[in-house]
């Protein structure tokens, strides 16, 4: 399995599972995803590679995701979007889709899981306090999907 060749994707854990995470601009939840189980993998002492893409990469970071990680100790500041690639699919044991606009098909017999994440917006909440509620929900998905590769270790 090859890994992606953005140098920038490239985690400091070289075994375990590859777990790619991909939402439509790789500027909000996919990176926060990435940057919540990077941080929960190194604090459990567990050995997974992250990355992250998106279907329709954009510029930049979204400044209130960087933000709401900065506020639990997790920072992605320095993280660059990265346009999805079917070698970035290859490449991943798992791939996650974040929220129900951004489509990937498997490539490769790489399973693809679609997390369908709150979205605080629908209930009118905006600002800080929806990207709170956002990062608080994909934090907790991170967390299980963390104990579903202890489990089958």
């Amino acid at each position: 399995m090859t890994q992606p060749t953005d140098p920038t994707l490239v985690t400091t854990a070289t075994t375990g599972q590859r777990v790619l995470f991909v939402c439509v601009r790789n500027g909000g939840k996919s990176q926060m995803a990435a940057g919540l189980m990077r941080h929960a993998a190194e604090q459990q002492g567990l050995a997974v590679q992250v990355f992250s893409a998106g279907t329709e990469a954009g510029m930049k970071l979204n400044a209130q995701s960087v933000e709401s990680l900065a506020e639990v100790g997790v920072d992605i500041s320095t993280a660059r979007t990265h346009q999805l690639t079917d070698d970035d699919v290859r490449a991943a044991d798992l791939v996650v889709v974040l929220g129900g606009e951004a489509r990937v098909e498997p490539v490769g017999g790489t399973p693809v899981e679609v997390w369908e994440t709150d979205e605080p917006a629908t209930r009118g909440i905006e600002g800080m306090e929806r990207m709170r509620l956002v990062r608080d929900d994909i934090s907790r998905r991170v967390e299980d999907l963390l104990d579903r590769f202890q489990r089958a270790a």
